[in-house]
């Protein structure tokens, strides 16, 4: 199916309502940018919204799904920024409040567990270093990746976001866990803090 065209795909998927979504982007039908089905004509005439926009992040979830076993996979490190990249933005992209989530590594870069540790409303979420550092102590991590959204659709770090970042990284230091990167995703974009000389 790698030679498919995106029509192709989505037929496959949606069937006859494929032809309502043809004007959208992939990003806008999967969520990861808002109001993704509110625009679309026909939609709500003959095919009811739901129909299509439960496929579409059924499909979404299932994808996030295959990238997060792939990710527990022994012979799989998360060795890769893009491949990070890609399951952060099916696990946060979209969403209409802020989450806080940490990918708890191995001593090999092997993930041990993804998972939200916070949310928030549209605009903030409260991070507790001491929650943080349980958890990752309970887990028995060596390193862990941090990732938060902004659902205002800007990527960039606030000054909030990197003063959060070196209190997480020196918490974690005292019981010999490293912070490898902390990523902002905004809709289709990921920042990554590591890539900017920020952590």
């Amino acid at each position: 199916m790698m030679n498919s065209t995106n029509r192709e795909l989505l037929s496959i998927l949606l069937g006859k309502a494929e032809a309502f979504c043809m004007n959208h982007s992939l990003a806008e039908l999967f969520g990861l940018r808002k109001n993704y089905l509110a625009t679309v004509p026909g939609v709500g005439e003959d095919i009811p919204p739901y129909t299509v926009s439960e496929k579409l992040l059924a499909a979404r979830e299932l994808l996030r799904r295959a990238l997060a076993e792939t990710f527990s996979e022994s012979a799989v490190r998360l060795a890769s920024p893009e491949a990070v990249k890609d399951y952060l933005r099916l696990f946060l992209g979209g969403q209409e409040f802020e989450s806080f989530i940490a990918l708890w590594l191995d001593a090999q870069n092997q993930l041990i567990a993804g998972m939200e540790m916070f949310r928030g409303t549209t605009t903030q979420t409260s991070v507790y270093p001491r929650e943080v550092v349980r958890t990752g102590l309970k887990l028995n991590a060596s390193a862990v990746i941090f990732a938060h959204n902004h659902p205002s659709g800007c990527a960039e770090p606030s000054r909030a976001d990197e003063m959060l970042t070196q209190q997480l990284r020196q918490a974690l230091a005292l019981v010999d866990i490293k912070v490898l990167d902390h990523f902002i995703v905004a809709d289709t974009r990921v920042m990554s803090f590591a890539e900017r000389g920020l952590i």
